[in-house]
């Protein structure tokens, strides 16, 4: 009787799981996002967000056919948001990090970048980290591109909470340099004509070249494996490549 009652009780259990998996895959999936990261995610002149990565989401949603939509929310609370379940997933330029490990699981990687150093034309050849010596280097707070330059010594850092607010800062010449992902420095001087004719990337801060993945909750085998499949077919198919050309990517 007791081995009866028990399997009965396993099978309900089973059932719930299963109907509760279904239930998130129709109702969908949030993504938590700092959409102040452009070529990744940013509001463009219409209010709307858009990226590579929004993109990419989208892009997932209408192959899986499960609704996915993006939340704008702040960096530094980002990740508390997804432990705390304010939403389902972050895609934001997150870099995969063994610290980070510990309390959310990632995705295979989207992307792979460096750590580029940003400067005002004219202004000279900062092309390492030895050269940010004695330099007032602006970093968005929180990042890789913040922990970088912490570790050089005799840098004055400031740090954003932006990193537009920081390469502004270094137009007005109140910054010798901006230290940030490759990806977003090549955004900011090559893909926008406001700084295009004003801002060299001229150097790149060593270091391992960073994965960028999306993040879910620790645990979330559901939702990752959904992820991870959708990522793997577009990047088979040529979704991902055209995707990183659209965005000029490298």
């Amino acid at each position: 009787m007791k081995k009866s009652i028990i399997l009965g009780i396993l099978l309900i259990t089973m059932v719930s799981v299963l109907f509760a998996g279904g239930a998130k895959e129709k109702s969908g999936y949030v993504f938590g996002s700092d959409c102040t990261w452009p070529p990744l995610e940013f509001v463009d002149e219409k209010g709307d967000i858009v990226g590579f990565e929004i993109d990419l989401i989208a892009a997932m949603s209408e192959r899986s056919g499960i609704p996915m939509s993006v939340r704008n929310v702040a960096w530094d609370g980002i990740f508390a948001g997804l432990a705390n379940g304010a939403y389902d997933a972050v895609a934001s330029g997150v870099t995969v990090l063994e610290e980070r490990k510990a309390t959310m699981d990632f995705t295979t990687p989207i992307l792979e970048v460096t750590q580029s150093i940003i400067v005002n034309k004219g202004s000279g050849v900062l092309a390492d980290e030895k050269a940010l010596a004695g330099k007032v280097v602006g970093v968005q707070i929180g990042t890789t591109g913040n922990f970088a330059v912490e570790k050089i010594a005799g840098v004055t850092v400031k740090a954003y909470d932006e990193i537009g607010l920081a390469v502004e800062d270094l137009l007005n010449k109140n910054l010798d340099a901006v230290v940030a992902d490759s990806i977003i420095a090549a955004d900011f001087v090559l893909a926008n004509d406001n700084y295009a004719d004003k801002l060299n990337v001229i150097g790149t801060v060593a270091g391992e070249v960073e994965q960028i993945s999306m993040a879910v909750k620790k645990g979330n085998a559901e939702l990752l494996k959904i992820l991870n499949d959708n990522i793997a077919a577009l990047k088979a198919d040529g979704t991902v490549a055209a995707l990183k050309t659209k965005w000029n990517i490298l």
